[in-house]
């Protein structure tokens, strides 16, 4: 069976190097005569298996010895909660900016804890932008600054980050992470879901500068406390062992591949390929303003729901799977996530010239 392009949002595709590794250690990893999926995270084995991706995860995103990593479970929505929980817990304020649907759940969550502020959003207009915001904008009692870096639904990025002073600035970048190079040290605390760009769904990365751990609510329940996994190397209880794994495998490609500098060179390209022909084409429109574009997701419409349903499928029909947009905007969207190659993007533009010619 050929495989197809999987522009899905998440989970999305995974480089087929890895899948290949993967199938090939299904049932004896490293001469140990099991599975991964089947071993002890007490063992020597998987000890050495997640000692390494996090050795990894720091080589390659540069991060400081300053901040913890830790792989937890939940999904980046427990961390909606696990922020506040943890961080808005000296003067019980911080801003948020709300820049789509994820965002303005971690805000409406972070309320619940504690006086959530808004300091801007882009709902007027569809999240079809991120706002322009200035230090002078934000609360300087604030605990923190919460932003979702790039915005899957509605393909918006912050390419330039916001100056927050001296609070903390804290920054969900499920779906960016590892894309390109990112300055660790200018962030409080970065998180992420890894089903888009590391891993199969199941585990959560969070990099926390240390200084900022160990003032939890007492309200915080223990699996909820950063030092709780900081404290047991993010074994406190069973990790999504098999998760992790994967997630190494993928670490190791990137760093084959030449970093996070090559990574953000061929996603450029990619970006560059889809948002060209959408900038020409008579049919097909982008729908984020052009300096706040996502390099990973990418929504785009032809303006008839009857045509963009009529592509949707005769794509699906070609090979290329998942481009239908959110139930919330519809339209369609192309996720070209790393694992997506350049001939991904390169064949689906051939088929969007072909559909425009077709239905002209």
């Amino acid at each position: 069976m050929a495989r197809v392009y999987n522009f899905s949002a998440g989970p999305s595709m995974l480089p087929l190097e890895v899948l290949e590794t993967a199938a090939n250690e299904m049932l004896d990893y490293g001469g140990s005569g099991q599975s991964v999926m089947e071993m002890s995270h007490r063992s020597k084995e998987y000890d050495a298996i997640i000692k390494e991706a996090e050795a990894d995860l720091r080589e390659i995103m540069n991060i400081p010895d300053n901040y913890e990593v830790l792989f937890l479970q939940g999904g980046a929505s427990t961390q909606f909660a696990m922020v506040p929980l943890n961080l808005m817990t000296k003067n019980g304020k911080a801003d948020y900016v709300i820049t789509g649907q994820w965002a303005n759940k971690a805000y409406k969550e972070a309320a619940r804890y504690g006086k959530a502020r808004a300091v801007a959003s882009s709902a007027d207009k569809t999240y079809s932008y991120i706002p322009k915001v200035e230090k002078a904008d934000f609360d300087p009692e604030a605990d923190y600054v919460h932003i979702c870096m790039n915005n899957t639904i509605y393909g918006t990025k912050w390419n330039n980050i916001p100056d927050t002073g001296d609070v903390p600035l804290i920054a969900d970048i499920s779906s960016c992470i590892l894309s390109e190079p990112i300055d660790v040290s200018k962030f409080g605390m970065l998180y992420a879901g890894a089903q888009k760009n590391l891993a199969p769904a199941g585990v959560t990365i969070v990099i926390v500068r240390k200084d900022l751990l160990g003032n939890a609510m007492d309200i915080t329940p223990t699996m909820l406390n950063y030092v709780t996994h900081a404290e047991n190397e993010s074994m406190f209880n069973t990790p999504p062992c098999y998760t992790i794994y994967v997630a190494g495998l993928v670490l190791k490609w990137i760093k084959k591949l030449g970093g996070l500098e090559k990574m953000a060179e061929i996603n450029r390209k990619k970006a560059a390929i889809l948002y060209d022909f959408l900038d020409n084409s008579k049919m097909f429109k982008g729908t984020v303003v052009a300096e706040d574009r996502s390099l990973m997701n990418v929504p785009f419409i032809t303006g008839n729901d009857e045509l963009d349903a009529k592509f949707v499928k005769e794509a699906k029909a070609a090979g290329f799977v998942n481009l239908k947009g959110h139930r919330s905007v519809g339209g369609m969207r192309a996720s070209i996530y790393n694992a997506m190659p350049v001939e991904g993007v390169e064949k689906l533009v051939e088929f969007m010239a072909n559909f425009e010619k077709e239905n002209a």
